[in-house]
């Protein structure tokens, strides 16, 4: 059996007393962070700088940094109710400020998107690699200590490796080996927060070397709020949907387009006349392969990572098709790791033993790619469908998800060119990225589809499928020339014109090129006419998988994004509109009791208050 430890400082001594003062630590991503070790490992590094101590890891989850004053008061209080019960770990703060010590380093493979762009050490020390490929390099970077943040069983001598399978189970054999011929570490500290989850998660205690029960409160687990999602989001989930084969294999990410995604695949099991009729309104014909009837026989999933959007997709009886397990089993899904709100771990928990069962976590290899048994994954990942996003889309078809053109790192590459790299080896699969056409870049507006971009995580060579609000851009094994006109023709009409002339310079596109009649008119407008109506029945909500904001906070999104977004002249607008004498509504005067600008105090208050009055009234 292994030490068990109550106090994470002497964990942390008894590692460095087995391992010696070169400590090269890896840790998983996300939720999977033993962060009250890790932070003991932080602290005797510092006070002791003969230790050396370099961290592997990915994802480090810490809150959002406010900058406005309007930012301040609304996400505050929500961050505080959020996330009062989960720390940050210490190197995350001294990352941000550059107040590392000399003998720690620290290694991330996966950012938390956007929030390192400033951060010069961060981007300096960022390693670019496949999710599949962690294993094989923390193998060749000789690590010698992994750490995992652990499920204690109720009862019996074992643990469950929950939300972090991932790299987990790949790096076994090799912790194995090198235990034979060096000192390694394999430690746990255990957190009954962790959902429970059975069958290859679960290892016995007398597989670790170290063990941190906790005397103290098990601390919470970091659960990001919801992203709303727009109407661009919904128009690009309402076509991806067609995409997706009945008795098909599933994968999807994280965030607003696929909460949008699985919205648009209930409706078409649950609503179908609804569907039908929305993906109509859109204006853009559907492929002669897409399929628009209800699942009779369902999807399976396979995904590196589990999110609540595959529980909502069960309860719908849309995740229904299994696949027989090694153990004799079946599963519904097979993913990775997992990461969601406070409802999505707590519906884990609280699952039927049954039913949790059917969700099989496990190995990224397994998920990511076709080694091992390969014959076996061909047949359960019939007509698979991976649907995740991307920054930028030329018109060639290379895609941009992970950085920007300078290259500073947004995120990471993660599982995408795995997973895209799977499709074009399956014979009946399509790797679907979905771009929203245009960013807000400031105040204006600019086009994420580009003539060229600098930076590429997908190269055109693994074109398949792109989805944008405004269709469908099938360009799997199409000539460069039918490749462009597909894309253009996905493109907002603001940048269509300007992105036809770079590429008829170029010699790529004929010179009486016109594009086809549905998509002359790309706009804001066309979605709102199209969708618009929808989302004020109720059809298309801003949160289909509910959210950690009260009603209130809700109503505030729009209003306050709009703020962030709309031209000086536009602010000028909302603003006088917002000194008006107009009675304040009811609704209006909740959202300014939450902002604290029911009685405004001096001349900023009452600047704020009559610009969030504007904005309601303009978005009500």
């Amino acid at each position: 059996m292994p030490d068990v430890f109550h106090d994470a400082d002497r964990c942390a001594e008894a590692i460095v007393d087995r391992i010696g003062h070169e400590i090269r630590l890896a840790v998983p991503i996300s939720i999977g962070k033993p962060l009250l070790l890790l932070d003991a490992l932080y602290r005797l590094a510092e006070a002791d700088r003969r230790v050396q101590l370099t961290i592997f890891t990915g994802l480090t989850l810490t809150r959002p940094h406010l900058r406005s004053s309007l930012e301040r008061r609304f996400a505050q209080p929500l961050l505080d109710r959020l996330f009062d019960d989960c720390p940050e770990p210490l190197y995350a703060a001294a990352q941000q400020q550059d107040r590392l010590p000399p003998n720690i380093r620290i290694n991330e493979f996966f950012l938390l998107a956007g929030a390192s762009l400033a951060n010069k050490r961060t981007q300096r020390s960022y390693i670019c690699l496949n999710y599949s490929h962690v294993a094989r390099y923390l193998e060749s970077a000789e690590t010698n200590v992994f750490a995992q943040l652990v499920a204690p069983h109720r009862s019996a001598p074992r643990v469950s490796l929950s939300s972090n399978t991932d790299v987990t189970l790949d790096i076994l054999p090799y912790i194995a080996r090198r235990r034979t011929e060096k000192p390694t570490i394999f430690a746990a500290e255990l957190n009954t927060n962790l959902p429970y989850m059975p069958g290859e998660a679960e290892i016995e205690l007398a597989e670790f070397d170290a063990v941190l029960d906790p005397e103290s409160h098990h601390y919470g687990l970091f659960a990001p709020p919801k992203e709303p999602v727009s109407l661009a989001d919904f128009a690009m989930a309402l076509h991806a949907a067609c995409l997706v084969k009945d008795g098909g294999t599933l994968q999807i990410g994280i965030g607003s387009f696929s909460d949008a995604l699985t919205h648009a695949l209930v409706l078409r099991h649950t609503n179908n006349g609804v569907f039908r009729d929305l993906l109509k309104r859109l204006g853009s014909p559907p492929p002669e392969s897409a399929e628009l009837n209800p699942f009779a026989v369902g999807l399976y999933g396979c995904t590196e990572m589990l999110v609540d959007g595959f529980l909502a997709l069960k309860n719908a009886r849309v995740l229904k098709r299994r696949v027989s397990t090694l153990d004799g089993k079946t599963a519904l899904l097979h993913a990775a790791f997992f990461i969601g709100n406070q409802a999505f771990y707590r519906h884990l928990r609280e699952m039927p033993a049954e039913e949790l069962a059917e969700i099989s976590m496990t190995a990224v290899s397994y998920t990511n790619t076709l080694t091992g048994d390969a014959e076996r994954k061909r047949a359960e990942r019939r007509h698979a469908r991976f649907i995740n996003t991307a920054l930028t889309a030329t018109l060639l078809g290379a895609v941009s998800s992970d950085a920007l053109e300078d290259g500073r790192v947004v995120s990471g590459v993660g599982g995408q060119h795995d997973l895209v790299t799977m499709a074009h080896e399956l014979a009946d699969a399509r790797a679907i990225i979905g771009v929203r056409s245009t960013r807000y870049q400031g105040r204006k507006v600019g086009s994420n589809i580009t003539w060229t971009y600098a930076n590429t995580t997908i190269p055109r060579a693994l074109r398949d499928i792109i989805v944008t609000e405004y269709g469908i851009a099938d360009i799997k094994g199409k000539s460069d020339r039918d490749t462009i006109a597909a894309m253009i023709s996905i493109a907002d009409s603001r940048f269509q014109h300007s992105l036809r002339n770079e590429a008829q310079r170029a010699g790529k596109l004929e010179p009486s090129f016109s594009l086809p009649s549905d998509a002359i008119a790309n706009s804001p407008e066309r979605l709102e006419a199209a969708l618009g109506p929808a989302r004020r029945e109720g059809l298309l909500p801003m949160f289909p998988l509910g959210s950690d904001m009260s009603t209130v906070e809700q109503s505030l999104v729009t209003p306050l994004l709009a703020l962030k977004r709309e031209s000086h002249l536009e602010l000028l607008r909302i603003f006088l509109a917002g000194l008006t004498g107009a009675t304040v509504t009811s609704s209006e005067a909740a959202a300014l009791e939450r902002l604290g600008l029911a009685a405004p105090a001096g001349l900023e208050e009452r600047a704020l208050r009559a610009l969030v009055k504007g904005a309601l009234r303009r978005h009500s």
